[in-house]
């Protein structure tokens, strides 16, 4: 496998981790995506772990790019980020893995493995692993996705569901509350509810916030 980190500490860190576990084997490393570019062109490796955000390039970009010269590569994202909107850009990318930092060596190898044997792999600090991965293997890259709710969208739907008001709303996501009760409009009208306890009750019956 290949890692590609920018900060070399953590990149070190890695592959001393890494050669712990005798399954594994680290073929390469780069600190940025035309680097690791050059490697898996020259290697052909069987998997790429690397970061989301990679000082001035992105990533996720590399995980296309990557798969557009190696096609056979699995690419896992190792970040930071527990974020929906990234997760999603990275599956859309073709990543089949999104693991957190926190994650144990051991549940690193074992998520290395999974995805190697074209698992999909994704960790969340929610710990809602199965019904992520259920959504994103259906084309639904975040809660509602399927009913056409938008990041957004699903974003403030899971805030209504925890039972803040529009007022709090706005203030959690820094934006008026006007632009909230549009949100709160598009929301009823895509569930095809009417008011705001028929919302949270078809959320919670469609097991969209587990």
């Amino acid at each position: 496998m290949v890692l590609v980190e920018n900060h070399q500490m953590v990149r070190v860190g890695l592959k001393e981790m890494l050669a712990e576990y005798p399954t594994i084997r680290v073929v390469g490393e780069a600190e940025d995506a035309p680097e690791a570019l050059r490697i898996a062109e020259s290697l052909a490796p069987d998997v790429v772990l690397s970061e989301v955000r990679l000082g001035s390039t992105s990533g996720l970009e590399l995980c296309h790019d990557l798969l557009t010269w190696c096609a056979d590569a699995r690419v896992i994202m190792l970040t930071v980020h527990d974020d929906e909107q990234y997760l999603s850009q990275a599956m859309h990318a073709g990543a089949r893995g999104y693991l957190l930092k926190h994650i144990s060596g051991e549940e690193l190898v074992a998520a290395i493995h999974r995805v190697h044997a074209g698992e999909l792999v994704v960790t969340t600090t929610a710990g809602h692993e199965a019904s992520t991965v259920t959504r994103i293997e259906s084309g639904e890259y975040w809660p509602g996705g399927r009913f056409g709710l938008t990041l957004r969208e699903s974003e403030v739907l899971s805030l209504i569901v925890i039972g803040m008001n529009n007022h709090a709303i706005a203030g959690h996501l820094i934006v008026g509350e006007e632009t909230v009760r549009t949100h709160v409009r598009a929301i009823y009208r895509k569930l095809e509810v009417n008011d705001r306890t028929s919302a949270l009750a078809k959320a919670l019956r469609e097991g969209l916030f587990q």
